[in-house]
């Protein structure tokens, strides 16, 4: 296996603004040591404090979201990867981008959700926020994209994106992108 061409990987990564990228197997302590090299990232950026946090609690969502799915699928390793990346768009905003393999009606179900909360405004992010709040949690129902998407949703300042790519097993990748 030839080694990767470092110089080339960071120049794209100085050009897009790359300011932490993971990809790999998602635990729980590698959730919260990333989370503290972001912390220490965005305070060493002097970001806005307002802003610091929602990047972080995005970043926290997205990722916990991705280590329950594949926990409760019962993925291997390969297929319990996250891929995470932490950016800034041409504009400065922060980007937060993650994805994860998941099972292909899954991800419809997922890009349907998504299309329809990008539809929404704060106003309206903020009632269907407060909707979910309120109605019961099924006991038997898996993950399924409640509060904490919606969570991400308002806390966005740009609609929310995400795409999915067919892998040749029948699943798919499943890629969100939230501005902040």
């Amino acid at each position: 296996m030839d080694s990767p061409d470092l110089f080339t990987l960071r120049k794209n990564f100085t050009e897009k603004q790359i300011m932490l990228c993971f990809n790999g197997p998602i635990s729980r302590s590698l959730i919260e040591e990333i989370g503290i090299a972001l912390k220490n990232y965005l305070t060493a950026e002097h970001a806005q404090p307002s802003e610091a946090m929602d990047v972080f609690a995005v970043y926290i969502e997205a990722t916990q979201n991705i280590r329950h799915y594949t926990m409760l699928r019962g993925y291997a390793d390969a297929d319990a990867s996250a891929t995470v990346v932490i950016s800034r768009n041409e504009s400065g905003r922060y980007v937060v981008s993650a994805g994860n393999t998941v099972e292909a009606e899954d991800g419809r179900v997922l890009m349907e959700r998504i299309g329809a909360l990008a539809c929404l405004d704060k106003t309206e992010l903020k009632r269907v926020y407060k909707e979910q709040l309120r109605k019961p949690r099924d006991p038997a129902a898996g993950s399924g994209a409640g509060l904490g998407l919606i969570d991400i949703a308002r806390k966005a300042t740009a609609p929310l994106a995400a795409t999915v790519t067919n892998l040749d097993d029948g699943r798919v990748f499943f890629s969100l992108c939230a501005v902040i």
